[in-house]
């Protein structure tokens, strides 16, 4: 099976349990306080990839930012839309989202060009 075979395969384990008419089906909350980050039915579900820096840094590997390939997204076209989120400042033309209320993150960016958002389903709970 090749790894394109492997992201799609996972990305419709996805679609199935958390993404009902190509949005999410559930709320979606943070992992680590539970707080309410989108409402059901206001993200668009995506696939495409992305680095995101990992949410627990390895502290031995001092002055190296560790990231990870993230391929399933909420597509929110309107920062608005979302009920909690904060934003970083701008690296390389995105906003990393973080939870505004624990400040765990990123759990997902902002596009600066685009103006849209997009949550990792792997980042976050959904309840």
């Amino acid at each position: 099976m090749s790894d394109t075979e492997i992201v799609q395969s996972k990305s419709e384990e996805a679609s199935s349990e958390f993404v009902e008419d190509g949005s999410n089906k559930l709320v979606v909350k943070c992992k680590f306080c539970g707080s309410k980050i989108l409402e059901k039915k206001t993200g668009k579900f995506v696939v495409q990839e992305m680095n995101l820096p990992l949410m627990h840094q390895d502290t031995r590997k001092e002055g190296e930012l560790q990231s990870e390939k993230i391929t399933e997204f909420y597509h929110v076209e309107n920062m608005y839309t979302f009920e909690n989120i904060g934003f970083t400042l701008t690296v390389d033309n995105y906003k990393y989202l973080s939870c505004a209320d624990c400040d765990a993150g990123p759990v997902g960016y902002y596009d600066m060009n685009t103006k849209h958002s997009y949550v990792a389903l792997s980042r976050v709970e959904h309840a």
